[in-house]
């Protein structure tokens, strides 16, 4: 009985690894093609960068929270805008036309290449049942 619980207290370990592994999997099958591509990771760099500094400047600018600010530049870059918050100061006028066109613009491009990237490999996928 006692070499048994040793015997499962060994398994146990390698069971959550597996566990760790399978978890795992879906995330790597979705991050390689930003390795795979670099024109994907180059956008996407950007658009963090871009959402960033959008961030760091209106909490400066506006005295939003980090999220409120984080809020504001994924509703406008995505042209969601539900008008909730918006620039008050001439500086964060000025800076959110050049941020609207900027980020609108590469968000539409970041997402054609994700759609772009799926529609090849789903008729490769096709291609190889054939």
């Amino acid at each position: 009985e006692v070499a048994c619980v040793k015997v499962w207290r060994l398994r146990e370990p390698l069971y959550l690894c597996a566990r760790y592994f399978d978890m795992i999997r879906p995330v790597k099958i979705f991050l390689t093609p930003f390795f795979n591509d670099a024109e994907l990771a180059i956008l996407s760099v950007t658009l963090i960068i871009l959402i960033s500094g959008g961030t760091v400047f209106y909490h400066w600018e506006e005295g939003w929270s980090w999220l409120d600010s984080l809020y504001f530049c994924s509703m406008t870059m995505t042209t969601v805008g539900y008008g909730d918050f918006s620039p008050t100061t001439d500086m964060s006028k000025i800076f959110t036309i050049g941020y609207a066109v900027s980020s609108i613009g590469l968000f539409i491009a970041f997402a054609s290449k994700i759609a772009a990237i799926h529609i090849r490999e789903t008729l490769r996928q096709r291609q190889k049942r054939k």
